[in-house]
């Protein structure tokens, strides 16, 4: 028998009131150890409620630890029960390493991998687990049919394979062992025995006592059962059976229980918010602030906290959105502060980063780990109107739009009240430029980056001098136009670019650009990678360069919701809406660089159900809803950008975004949390729950040639052709692979309603949720595009990969020097490059004064990770940055005649440190004919050796960077010598690696490895 609790830290109540509750039953728990030292007890698998507890008692702090030293009270490994599917893969890594770090302070962690009450569980898992040595799982929710005993063999998505405890029944399977009288217990323990025993696999039956927030009876070390941790109860009752039933990849079933798939679409702006802060603290915020301010406590301080946030917002009952409206409104905050956390760290890089820029130059930074030509947009100077690099070749362009230039004008008696709109030089947050007075005007001049002399006390003179009103004072900006630049920066390093005034001379070239339609007879993009044509219905037409094609994509279809938070449910008389009364098309912009459209379309869709929830509205009531779809093309993508914004006003209902897939699809392929995912066209059902085919996917999902990239967790649907006449919807359970559908939102007005029709039981109170109807603005982003063939052949991880990490652009502010002028600026190259078919950089950090790389093998075939970088020792880390073993390091050998491999040209080679052919002969760099004077994709590796038999230079560090004594990432000033060397990093399909880098110093500094 197991005492716990299962702790939800918020859900029906906000947190604060459930931790009050939570310092009573650890009292009670405590209290009970300390007085019975045989008393048992496992703290739900995760370390934050403990932590809660000791905020409020920390004088208990001792007797937690000696608890937990002693093996009585089981804490950990997770620091929350998450969601597996509503966060990265990534945030599933950090929960783990901060609960297991938390629980070895407190004397340990428990050596389970304990998932009491996750809604199903996500492919990869078991390596997950593995990842932190931990090779036993114990769960409830998702087991499939086939799983007929209580141990099965869980395979990852990898191939990792642990074995799992199944908790037939649920983590309170034994809760109603104590409810009745004492004379009553042999007979509940016989029924308990009986049933418990058709599912055993060992000797040991596991009864499981304990429920949601409350403490088991104190006597219960009398009842002669025997009691244990979780973590003793599963070793000493291993089960021996050979042939266990084998699972593979997620568990998704509803075959034993219930697993509440309507949380993935539930409060969609959570999920939003939730994604955005992830990325901005793993993509921005860590990578950009270990390569470019090394060492930075604030940055370290800002990072672990941002964390923290992340991780605790979700939970199972957190960011599912299945919570009170109180607890949903928290979440968000949290989830809000740690983005902004985060951004603050953002924010810190780029200041140093715009200090080593003058002004009027605009800092370019790649996030990816591989060399990137994306959009950026800029407010330049009318005069200074177009960029070049640090080479003054032309850098392609395009003009969008002006700014307005009166930004404000006002009568004012006394003029002396200008002075204190201003702030030294700001005003209206620009900069004066000058300012000038007559016929009762005074006009200030500002910009967005000022430059000549400028004084506040001549300012204040001529406002003195100018004498009494009333004065027309006008704040007028310099002429200020936004263009849209096409930037090649490297990998994770960064470019600069310097405004000029426009020349005489021909535009620079633009591979893929966007094709002007010279009769433009029908609204058009087409770049030669994707042709998109708008309809007259407000739909798409796709065609790819390899020939893939699909009409009717876009079709926006609203339908009724009688479900609640965890389970959509149609109402009975559900009647279908895809066509609207109104469509309206609108040319945005048409240029060589981008290329967009706005699509509106009206629709009058029912206000809400009946006060029973099952029916229409009164009167069959309906409101007008504009839904807008911007739709973008840019040069060099093969995708279209799509943008759909709504103003959500009615209730109880669910929007989907549909498109028809260009061949029929047995299954569908999704991305999230480290792996690809294939699923089929229907789901297993059994669990008292109506198994509905809807599916998460993270960055990408894709079925039948059609491919959407995504920005958040979002659901989808492979659904059957609701084209050509059919009926729209339908009650069957499963598509026929012809159309997949996105959720945009789904508003409804219950936690959990009792009587749900896709439900057989409540799932919790039935709680009044009126924010959970999403009302208001809402903007939904993914991009389309068709395919041939197969996901991995159509490149779709690096694909979501640029679409979802934009490249990030900074103005420079140092002031102008005089070596300005001729356009030279800071060194453009980061640290590390990575490439590999398949291989994504999942998070990349500064460990212990080594750089640490997660990556991962997001392919179906066994693949190589190759990183370069400037190190000299990699070995791969466990998830506790222990290390593993130790990986060879090696120079790039490049033979003379060879073309250079992919990567970037490090500054030194040649003059100016550009390449213009890539070639190599006899160790020199030839001068060749590559247009725009770099390798593409390349990286010459500095082993070419300088005349002294010394290393090049190796890659440009980061001026302004502020590491400490103890880093091993020097700043650009420091080792001037340094090279770039190569690591191979063999993987398995999907599987996980982390890799530390490192400089060492003395040869002895290499760490201890561990077997």
């Amino acid at each position: 028998m197991v005492p716990h609790t299962h702790w939800d830290r918020e859900w029906y109540l906000p947190f604060q009131r459930f931790r009050v509750g939570l310092v009573r039953v650890l009292d009670e728990v405590l209290d009970a150890m300390a007085a019975d030292p045989a008393y048992r007890f496992t703290m739900d698998g995760q370390l934050a409620a403990v932590e809660d507890y000791l905020e409020i008692r920390p004088d208990r702090r001792g007797d937690v630890a000696r608890f937990v030293a002693g093996g009585r009270l089981a804490v950990g490994p997770w620091l929350i029960l998450a969601d597996e599917f509503l966060c990265a893969g990534e945030t599933l890594l950090r929960n783990l390493e901060y609960g297991m770090r938390g629980a070895a302070a407190l004397g340990g962690p428990m050596p389970v991998g304990y998932l009491p009450d996750q809604f199903g569980h996500c492919a990869q898992m078991p390596q997950i687990l593995a990842l932190a040595g931990l090779r036993r799982a114990c769960l409830w929710r998702g087991v499939p049919a086939h799983v007929d005993r209580d141990a099965f063999d869980w395979t990852g998505a990898d191939g990792t394979t642990i074995r799992t405890t199944y908790l037939p029944g649920g983590y309170g399977n034994a809760f109603g062992l104590f409810t009745g009288p004492a004379e009553g217990m042999p007979d509940r323990v016989a029924a308990f025995v009986s049933t418990a025993e058709g599912w055993a696999s060992g000797g040991t039956l596991l009864a499981m006592y304990g429920a949601d927030h409350s403490a088991p009876a104190r006597d219960i070390t009398a009842s002669g059962l025997r009691v244990a941790t979780l973590a003793e109860a599963l070793t000493t009752g291993e089960a021996t059976d050979e042939e266990a039933p084998r699972v593979v990849g997620e568990l998704r079933s509803h075959a034993r229980a219930n697993i509440l798939p309507g949380v993935i679409s539930a409060r969609v702006p959570i999920k939003q918010a939730m994604a955005r802060a992830e990325r901005v603290l793993t993509r921005y915020a860590e990578p950009l602030s270990a390569l470019w301010r090394p060492g930075d406590s604030a940055c370290a301080r800002l990072i672990d906290m941002a964390w923290r946030s992340v991780i605790a917002c979700s939970g199972h009952d957190s960011v599912t959105g299945c919570g009170s409206d109180e607890t949903a409104q928290q979440v968000a905050a949290r989830i809000a502060e740690a983005g902004q956390t985060a951004q603050a760290v953002v924010d810190l890089v780029a200041a140093s980063l715009a200090e080593a820029a003058p002004k009027g130059a605009l800092v370019v930074v790649n996030p990816s780990p591989f060399e990137r030509t994306g959009l950026v947009l800029a407010d330049l100077p009318e005069e200074r109107a177009s960029l070049v690099d640090a080479s003054n070749r032309p850098v392609p362009a395009q003009r969008l739009e002006h700014a307005a230039t009166l930004l404000d004008e006002t009568v004012m008696d006394d003029l002396s009240r200008l002075l204190g709109r201003v702030h030294e030089r700001e005003l209206y947050g620009h900069e004066i430029v000058s300012w000038h007075a007559g016929d009762g005007v005074f006009t200030v001049t500002v910009s967005r980056h000022a430059s000549g002399a400028y004084a506040y006390e001549d300012l204040r003179r001529a406002v003195m001098a100018a004498g009494p009103g009333p004065w027309v004072v006008r704040t007028v900006a310099e002429p200020v136009v936004t263009v849209a630049a096409l930037v090649t920066v490297p990998p994770l390093g960064r470019a600069v670019l310097t405004a000029r005034p426009p020349a005489p001379r021909p535009p620079a070239p633009v591979a893929h650009a966007l094709r002007t339609d010279a009769y433009g007879f029908e609204p058009v993009l087409d770049n030669g990678l994707l042709r998109v044509r708008v309809a007259g219905d407000g739909t798409l037409s796709l065609c790819g360069a390899d020939g893939t094609e699909v009409h009717g994509v876009g079709r926006i279809v609203h339908g009724g919701d009688a479900g609640d938070t965890y389970n959509h449910a149609p109402p009975p008389d559900d009647r279908l809406s895809d066509r609207p009364s109104r469509v309206v098309v609108e040319e945005i912009c048409s240029g060589p660089l981008t290329g967009a459209y706005e699509i509106t379309r009206v629709y009058d869709w029912p206000v809400g159900l009946g006060s029973d929830g099952e029916g229409e509205g009164e009167g069959d009531e309906t409101v007008r809803t504009a839904v807008t779809t911007r739709v973008e093309l840019r040069a060099g993508e093969p995708f279209a950008r799509c943008e759909i914004t709504m103003d959500v006003r009615c209730r109880d209902h669910r929007v989907r975004w549909h498109a028809p897939l260009p061949r029929a699809a047995d299954g569908s392929y999704a991305e999230g949390q480290f792996a690809v995912v294939r699923r089929g066209l229907t789901a297993e059902g059994g669990g008292g729950e109506r198994p509905i085919p809807t599916f998460p996917a993270e960055s990408f999902a894709a079925a039948g040639g059609l491919a959407v990239l995504l920005d958040h967790v979002t659901e989808y649907e492979i659904v059957r052709d609701e084209i050509g006449g059919d009926e729209i919807g339908g009650d069957e359970i499963g598509g026929d692979g012809r159309e997949l559908a996105l959720t945009l939102v789904r508003s409804v007005g219950y936690l959990s309603r009792n009587r749900n029709p896709y439900r057989d039981e409540p799932a919790g109170p039935e709680v009044p949720t009126p924010a959970a109807q999403c009302q208001g603005p809402l903007t939904v982003r993914f991009a389309v595009l068709p395919y041939a063939g197969e996901w991995h052949e159509a490149g779709l991880p690096r694909l979501a990969e640029e679409f979802r990490h934009d490249l990030l652009a900074v103005p420079g502010t140092r002031p102008a020097g005089p070596g300005d002028a001729d356009g030279n600026g800071p060194g453009g190259g980061g640290r590390v490059a990575i490439s590999g078919d398949g291989v994504v950089m999942a998070a990349l950090r500064e460990r212990g004064g080594r750089l640490e790389v997660r990556l991962v093998a997001e392919d179906p075939t066994a693949t190589e990770a190759v990183v370069r970088g400037d190190f000299t020792a990699a070995w791969t880390a466990d998830v506790l940055g222990s290390p593993l073993s130790p990986l060879e390091v090696s120079r790039e050998e490049v033979a003379p005649g060879e073309v250079v491999p992919d990567g970037v040209v490090p500054d030194g080679v040649v003059s100016g440190g550009m390449v213009l052919d890539g070639v190599v002969l006899d160790g020199v760099v030839a001068d060749g004919t590559v247009p725009g004077g770099v390798v593409p994709g390349g990286v010459l590796p500095a082993e070419l050796l300088a005349d002294d038999g010394t290393d090049g230079p190796g890659p440009a560090g980061s001026p302004g960077s502020s590491g400490s004594p103890e880093s091993s990432w020097p700043s650009e000033s420091s080792e001037p010598g340094g090279s770039w060397r190569t690591v191979r990093v063999p993987l398995r399909p999907f599987e996980i690696a982390t890799v530390h880098l490192s400089r060492l110093r003395e040869p002895d500094a290499r760490p201890a490895w561990r077997p």
